[in-house]
């Protein structure tokens, strides 16, 4: 008799954004250490774009085609991954609108995650702020990850921020599904009054009712896997500036935020205050874009 497979919970398939240059290294090296460990295909999508690359421009001026241009492409991704030693396939596509170009090759082959990077020389908020990176935040259907950090080893100190909405438990779920086994942080800021000045050693007795009420009844309707681990930390303060301590004082790896909520999250992520955040964050950020049906 024929066993039947365990559904699997990981990612068949990873979307790496790149445009070949040294600025997207880390996000490659990330995007492949994820495929090999959920055994998955990565797919690197190279959206041609003469004033991102100098090369390309060179190319385009002396008339070489898009055949050409895709070997030298493919030749320097082979070069990249060489030591990766995971499934890897090219894609390379002309497009004005880098957005919907990036959107419709994870639609069509059907990645679970799309990752990409940052410039080590640009604020992340201005790379956030009016760019692919927000838009493809505000539209994508699939988790965003981007990369900040090198990869060093699979994500181990992992934290949720939460603001106990439907966004956030999609945001906890995600993470419990792709990182199974590993405890996951799900931290809330709670704003108070002067909340800049404010932490939770002042109002020790607000955080720990919040743990209590809100973190409880949370967990009670969120369907974790079995295997999942929680642990809560609640503070109080702007989520600015006590999450962005947080997670410099313990070494977290990632952090995961739901695209949308109750004290906007995700509006906070791609306002003003976002430019500051995710800057701050000396970590990898997953943004997770709640299906329609759950908002």
């Amino acid at each position: 008799m024929t066993a039947i497979p365990e559904p699997r919970n990981t990612p068949h398939r990873l979307l790496l954004a790149t445009d070949l240059s040294a600025r997207c290294d880390r996000a490659l090296d990330r995007a492949a250490q994820l495929a090999g460990e959920w055994q998955a295909e990565l797919v690197a999508l190279n959206v041609l774009d003469p004033a991102a690359s100098p090369d390309q421009a060179l190319a385009w001026i002396s008339g070489a085609s898009d055949e050409q241009l895709l070997h030298v492409a493919r030749q320097q991704l082979a070069r990249d991954l060489a030591a990766a030693n995971v499934p890897t396939t090219l894609r390379l596509v002309r497009s004005e609108d880098a957005t919907a170009a990036i959107r419709e090759a994870a639609a069509s082959t059907q990645s679970g995650l799309v990752v990409t990077g940052m410039s080590s020389n640009e604020t992340l908020g201005r790379l956030l702020l009016g760019s692919t990176v927000e838009n493809l935040a505000r539209s994508l259907s699939q988790p965003l990850l981007v990369v900040r950090s090198r990869a060093r080893g699979p994500y181990r100190r992992i934290l949720v921020a939460s603001d106990f909405s439907e966004p956030s438990r999609h945001a906890l779920l995600t993470a419990a599904r792709l990182f199974p086994g590993r405890e996951l942080v799900l931290y809330h800021a709670h704003a108070l009054a002067m909340s800049g000045l404010a932490d939770a050693s002042s109002h020790p007795g607000v955080c720990v009712g919040i743990e209590e009420t809100e973190y409880a009844a949370f967990m009670a309707t969120t369907a974790l896997p079995p295997n999942a681990k929680v642990r809560p930390v609640v503070e109080c303060g702007a989520i600015e500036s006590t999450l962005t301590r947080y997670v410099r004082e313990h070494d977290i790896d990632l952090v995961v935020m739901g695209s949308h909520g109750r004290s906007g999250i995700m509006s906070l992520l791609l306002g003003s205050t976002a430019a500051k955040l995710l800057d701050w964050l000396p970590c990898d950020t997953l943004l997770v874009r709640t299906p329609t049906t759950t908002i």
